[in-house]
């Protein structure tokens, strides 16, 4: 498992360096207060869709794209949108994601601690409940109600168009709003380097995961070992065959860690509004959401969406609309 545990170290160290783990950055994008967050995740996505596509290209990268997630309540992609809108939740409520959560506990912030007991619990509840109730009631047809099939489906395919028409369509846009964000609203970044070079530097891992794994970046899934090895642990279940999440995740803790004892600047544990009550609430939502969804802010919007799967798109586009829907109900 040493594979993962070192791109879970680069990726931990990515995160804390840009400071994109900070609580009141999470919070404050939701409220469109700090566009931090939102530079950094379009820069980190979208170089990770430049070099993910470069690789597959080149014959250095095969992977898939990523499936859709249904529920079987109103169509193929209903566990993306009611999934991304629970993990949208989450993140206003917790001030963290299922992966800025590990770099919080790195980084000596309490409320993520409060945020990780929350998502192990999440995690036992969707292995022991909800995971199993859901796949009962899941759709077993892959086509959509107008039948379309979502199963797998990328950019292109779904527009009709070239896969360099759609590649270059998503880059145009990500950059174009980088730079539109930057010349308006100028965001700074309480970390080491600025929100774009700290998207980058995200890209990195992704690189180091890619060398290392031959795989990309994805955090959520580690609640859902978790609650696998703790259904095992009371007799429910048979031994889980793979702790890769766990591991990776464990990697980004010490990364964190590494860079806040490294740098003054980043070591800081700041006050939030994020009492502990909120933060495990919140991470019961990131857990549950996230699994739902079939991915996270790293699975589904810098891993999902470098390949062009209309799942990730759908699901970002359900996580900021929750988060900022829920953000303006609670203040």
């Amino acid at each position: 498992m040493s594979k993962p545990f070192v791109s879970g170290v680069a990726f931990g160290a990515a995160l804390t360096a840009a400071a994109i783990h900070l609580p009141d950055v999470i919070v404050e994008q939701m409220t469109f207060q700090n566009w931090h967050m939102v530079v950094t995740f379009l820069t980190a996505s979208g170089t990770s869709t430049l070099l993910v596509n470069t690789l597959q290209r080149l014959g250095c990268l095969r992977l898939n794209p990523r499936d859709y997630s249904t529920l079987g309540i109103f169509g193929a992609l209903d566990g993306n949108i009611i999934g991304g809108l629970i993990l949208g939740a989450g993140l206003s409520v917790s001030g963290s994601c299922p992966g800025t959560v590990f770099a919080q506990v790195g980084a000596g912030i309490r409320s993520g601690l409060y945020t990780l007991g929350g998502g192990i619990l999440g995690g036992i509840i969707w292995s022991g409940f909800l995971r199993p109730a859901l796949r009962n009631r899941a759709k077993s047809s892959t086509e959509s109600s107008d039948g379309k099939s979502y199963h797998r489906l990328t950019l292109d395919k779904w527009t009709g168009t070239s896969h360099l028409s759609a590649l270059v369509a998503v880059e145009t846009l990500f950059a174009s709003a980088v730079a539109t964000i930057v010349y308006l609203a100028s965001p700074e970044s309480g970390g080491l380097v600025g929100p774009v070079t700290g998207g980058i530097l995200i890209a990195g891992a992704q690189t180091v995961s890619i060398v290392t794994r031959k795989s990309l970046l994805g955090t959520s899934s580690s609640f859902e070992e978790v609650g696998d090895y703790f259904w095992w642990a009371v007799g429910q279940r048979d031994r889980p065959k793979s702790h890769s999440a766990i591991a990776l995740t464990t990697g980004m803790i010490i990364g964190a860690l590494a860079v806040s004892l490294a740098s003054p600047t980043t070591h800081v544990t700041p006050d939030t509004t994020i009492e502990p009550i909120r933060a495990i609430l919140g991470g019961v939502l990131l857990a549950v959401g996230s699994r739902m969804a079939g991915g996270c802010t790293s699975g589904h919007g810098i891993s999902g969406i470098s390949l062009l799967s209309i799942s990730s798109f759908v699901t970002v586009a359900a996580m900021f609309a929750g988060g900022a829907g829920v953000a303006a109900i609670i203040g």
